[in-house]
C-alpha cells in the first residue's frame, strides 16, 4: 500500500502523490494480485492503453514473468492496444493520430487479457478499449488494472487491480510521469489556473 499523504510540492504548485519508489511498489503489488488470481503467465496477455498504459503493462508483465519464473520474454506477454477510433470524443477531436496496436503471439482468444493504464477517470477510455478488443479477438475473461483511480466515474466501470486511489476535484490534474515516456517517476497533482480547460476526461 502506498503511503496516503502527499509528498512535498513541485514547481509550479504541484504536490507529488506518489514517487518513484511508490510506483515501484504499486506495480509489484498489482503484478501479485494478478497472478493470485489463478491466472498463469501461459494464459495471461497484459495490454496497455497509449500512451502511458504501454510501459505499466511492460513493467508488470517483467514482475510476472520474474515471479513465476517464467523463461519467457516479458514483452512475449504485453502489448498495445490503439482505442483511437473507438472514442466517443473523436467528433470533437478528430486530429488524435492513432497508435500502433500490439497483440503478442497466440493472440487474445480464450486468454485472460488485463487492460492497463495510468489513470482512470470518467471510464469512458476503459469503454473504447473495450470496443477496441471486441473487434480483435475474444478474450475468456478482461480485467482491468490502473496505477491511480481519481474516481468521478460516468459509466459504471471499475478497475480490479489499483495502485493508488486518489480523490480529487474535477478541476485538480493528476499527471503521471514514467521514466519511459518522461525520464522520470512521479504521479503529480495540481489546480490549474481558472483560465485553463478543465482537463480531458479519460
Amino acid at each position: 500500500m502506498t503511503a496516503d499523504r502527499p509528498g512535498p510540492a513541485a514547481p509550479g504548485g504541484e504536490k507529488t502523490v506518489l514517487s518513484e519508489d511508490d510506483i515501484s511498489r504499486s506495480l509489484t503489488r498489482i503484478a501479485h494480485e494478478i497472478i493470485e488470481t489463478g491466472h498463469g503467465a501461459d494464459d495471461l496477455v497484459l495490454l496497455g492503453i497509449p500512451h502511458r498504459g504501454v510501459p505499466l503493462a511492460r513493467r508488470i508483465a517483467a514482475t510476472i514473468a520474474e515471479a513465476e519464473g517464467a523463461e519467457r520474454d516479458p514483452d512475449s506477454l504485453a502489448g498495445a492496444l490503439d482505442i483511437t477510433l473507438y472514442r466517443d470524443d473523436l467528433r470533437r477531436s478528430p486530429a488524435r493520430l492513432p497508435h500502433p496496436t500490439h497483440i503478442p503471439s497466440g493472440g487474445i482468444d480464450g486468454k485472460v487479457v488485463v487492460l492497463v493504464d495510468d489513470v482512470l477517470y470518467s471510464g469512458r477510455t476503459v469503454r473504447a478499449a473495450l470496443d477496441a478488443l471486441s473487434a480483435i479477438g475474444r478474450p475468456a475473461v478482461v480485467r482491468l488494472a490502473v496505477l491511480v483511480d481519481r474516481g468521478h466515474r460516468e459509466l459504471p466501470i471499475r478497475a480490479d487491480h489499483v495502485g493508488k486511489n486518489l480523490p480529487t476535484s474535477r478541476s485538480e490534474r493528476v499527471g503521471v510521469l514514467l521514466t519511459e515516456t518522461d525520464g522520470e517517476d512521479a504521479v503529480r497533482i495540481s489546480r490549474p489556473d481558472a483560465t485553463e480547460d478543465e482537463e480531458a476526461r479519460r
